[in-house]
């Protein structure tokens, strides 16, 4: 929980419609499927580009809406999550009928539609299949584990909720980036761990009711089942070529989420008490940016540290904070994630910032190398 609160004084409820931001992108991939060339660029330059300019000219959100706002008032919000699925399942697979149906694509231009596929399967499909998996209503739930089951990345769920949310900024955490560690390093880290992590935290949650691994309620058969599914689907539409494009789309998918995770916490520690007890999570431990038009693009993402304190809060009322209270980006995830694709660029652009930080909430610490490297132990009793 956070030792600190919000500013108070909640702001009315923001507008649904800035929140469909992402559904331009569905036309876009239609029109790099049909003409081909160089038509798939729009979805990027929409994606990174446009959204940050945007945030040049928009400026900051800085408002809260009432965290108590009921979910009845909600319902154009979380309307863009529910229909998100269909609307990227037909992106993809109508994307590979065409691919196997006709020749009106050249490779290239069909390696360019996919990569495009995969910046909006990553860059939204996942942003929204977090929000869905963190709520209780197993319709919602579902849908989250279609979405990642398109991007083959299902054990995320697992991650996620068993380990990331407890044990974030911690070693036990795989997608907390440490301090001068760079991207591409961290990438392959969390691509060979995080499988590892998944399947070991469900199945010591199992044990600890008495069953095994390869009980019925272990989730990993779903996610087998559904990630199964969507490759046979893809090879029914376009053969091999089909199940190369689909693979191809979603590591994109895999590398836009995971640099996001990168960003996210990077450098940040939560104090080590001793003997493997680390402090409880709070607002400062998350990267934060209330740059308007990334916020509507990424439904809120980027108010992180409230996400960590309340993580069912729906994406509408999340909160965000002061700089006293949790570290600020100097621009939305879009502009960072690039910077972050250039590890030298971004260590001297946010390094300073982490050290600034420690020095504003740890002036006590002054031995950082365990924190440094991840030697630090293991977080007691962490599944």
């Amino acid at each position: 929980m956070s030792d600190s609160s919000p500013p108070p004084g909640p702001s009315r409820l923001p507008a649904a419609a800035p929140f469909w931001l992402s559904v331009a992108l569905i036309p876009l991939i239609a029109l790099a499927a049909w003409q081909g060339a160089w038509w798939w660029l729009l979805v990027p330059v929409y994606a990174w580009y446009l959204t940050t300019a945007l945030d040049g000219v928009l400026g900051l959100n800085e408002d809260n809406p009432d965290p108590e706002t009921s979910t009845d008032l909600l319902f154009w919000h979380r309307a863009v999550t529910l229909v998100w699925f269909p609307l990227q399942f037909a992106a993809i697979f109508g994307s590979l009928w065409l691919v196997g149906a006709t020749d009106h694509l050249s490779g290239w231009e069909a390696l360019g539609l996919f990569f495009a596929i995969g910046v909006v399967s990553g860059s939204v499909g996942i942003v929204y299949s977090h929000e869905l998996l963190h709520q209780k209503s197993p319709a919602e739930r579902w849908l989250g584990d279609l979405l990642l089951a398109s991007v083959l990345y299902s054990h995320f769920r697992t991650e996620h909720l068993l380990v990331h949310h407890s044990w974030v900024s911690t070693p036990r955490d795989a997608v907390s980036a440490r301090y001068n560690e760079g991207f591409h390093r961290f990438f392959w880290r969390v691509l060979t761990d995080g499988p590892r992590s998944a399947w070991a935290a469900e199945t010591r949650f199992l044990a600890r009711a008495g069953k095994t691994p390869l009980d019925r309620r272990n989730p990993f058969w779903r996610y087998a089942a559904l990630q199964l599914g969507m490759l046979a689907l893809a090879v029914i539409l376009a053969g091999w070529v089909g199940l190369g494009l689909f693979v191809f789309q979603a590591f994109i998918a895999v590398w836009q989420l995971e640099l996001t995770n990168y960003v996210e916490h990077y450098g940040l520690s939560r104090k080590h008490l001793g003997e493997g007890r680390y402090e409880p999570v709070r607002p400062r431990h998350s990267w934060n940016a209330s740059h308007m038009a990334t916020n509507w693009l990424l439904i809120n993402l980027q108010r992180h540290s409230d996400h960590h304190t309340k993580p069912d809060r729906r994406f509408p009322l999340l909160q965000t904070y002061a700089a006293d209270e949790a570290p600020q980006l100097p621009m939305g995830y879009p502009a960072m994630t690039m910077l972050a694709m250039i590890p030298p660029l971004w260590r001297r652009r946010m390094n300073p910032r982490v050290r600034a930080w420690r020095r504003q909430f740890y002036p006590e610490i002054k031995d950082w190398s365990a924190y440094n490297d991840g030697s630090l132990p293991m977080p007691r009793n962490a599944l």
